[in-house]
């Protein structure tokens, strides 16, 4: 390659300093690849709206993704695109895929994207406290498998993984239920689910079956699978950390006395596929061995995918002498100590609620 000259230099300098000054008048913000704004709760929300999709084909070079990029409103000049690109290191270093840019990404934002690792996949988010059915349709509307064939996979087929042995997957209601660990994945589109699930369960293995975890839930004579079930219904009984101590030692405390019940409501609406603000009392009676007003113990599986506070919380519980909980209409939680002292509370919290 030949030397360029001194009015070569002070030209790419100057056009570098302009690619600067445009690129960093603000900071990029960039939403992920194909079709992948975070498929989360949130992924319908405003900010999913401001994105444009950027397709770039095997060999396209960076003349053709400038083009694509300013056809869109993301960058200003083609020029300087490129400047900016060979200057960087990013010139022919584009992947092949499918990608949704914010569209006040800027030429920093979309280099990055479009230069990324994980090109041409499906960035998804599953939350916390997502059941096996939710984090299907979530999985659905982003394009990496079909719900059906996920809840299929979920409930008949076999992973051989140790926390999973001894478990009969397919007599609980979503199979897999609760060892989907919530966090951020890339998928390829269309993926089988099988490659999905071994991911999820993977991320499960690496942040859950620790020694540590097994030690600790062993010294509490719980199994993996105890431990799983019961940070399950810390999770979908309370929102803060704090109260998720307090709302594992509260169940603690009923499995450890003598003729306690768990009695969660989350469980009954497991059981049944419900959601409502107060159960009744034909639903506490609702023959399943997940309901724990009609059998005592732990459910039968997990009701959800519990993230790692909720874990946590199990093994590190506040201790307290409360027996009882009740949420108010803003998911605050009030503990007793007594049925008298809840039933006070309810009264308190539920005199103005529909029930219907």
């Amino acid at each position: 390659m030949k030397h360029r000259g001194k009015k070569a230099k002070k030209a790419a300098a100057a056009v570098l300093a302009a690619v600067t000054a445009l690129s960093f008048a603000a900071a990029p913000v960039f939403a992920g690849q194909a079709a992948a704004a975070d498929t989360s709760a949130s992924a319908d929300s405003a900010d999913a709206k401001n994105t444009v999709n950027i397709t770039v084909e095997p060999g396209d070079g960076t003349i053709a993704v400038a083009g694509k990029l300013k056809d869109a409103g993301i960058i200003s000049s083609g020029l300087l695109f490129r400047a900016r690109t060979r200057f960087s290191g990013a010139d022919g270093e584009w992947k092949p895929g499918s990608f949704e840019l914010d569209k006040d990404a800027g030429a920093g934002g979309a280099i990055k994207e479009l230069t990324d690792a994980h090109a041409g996949e499906v960035r998804v988010t599953i939350p916390e406290g997502k059941q096996v059915r939710q984090t299907a349709a979530i999985l659905e509307s982003a394009g990496v498998c079909g719900a059906d064939e996920f809840l299929n996979a979920c409930v008949n087929h076999k992973f051989d993984y140790d926390f999973l042995q001894g478990i009969d997957t397919s007599g609980r209601i979503s199979g897999l239920e609760g060892y989907l660990y919530p966090d951020t994945y890339y998928f390829e589109p269309d993926s089988d689910p099988d490659t999905v699930i071994k991911k999820m369960l993977d991320r499960f293995q690496e942040k859950v079956y620790t020694d540590q975890i097994r030690k600790e839930a062993k010294d509490m004579n719980f199994s993996i699978d105890d431990l799983v079930k019961l940070a399950s219904m810390v999770e979908s009984e309370a929102t803060t950390e704090s109260d998720r101590k307090l709302v594992a030692g509260v169940f603690l405390n009923r499995l450890n006395g003598t003729g306690w019940k768990l009695q969660s409501c989350v469980t009954v609406e497991y059981a049944k596929g419900i959601k409502k603000a107060i159960i009744s009392y034909e639903d506490t009676q609702y023959d399943s061995p997940y309901n724990t007003y009609k059998y005592a113990g732990l459910p039968y599986g997990p009701i959800c995918c519990p993230g790692q506070v909720s874990i946590n919380a199990v093994l590190h519980p506040k201790a307290s002498n409360y027996y009882y909980f009740q949420s108010d209409s803003s998911g605050k939680l009030h503990f007793a100590e007594t049925f008298a002292q809840h039933a006070s509370i309810q009264k308190d919290v539920q005199s103005n609620w529909n029930t219907d």
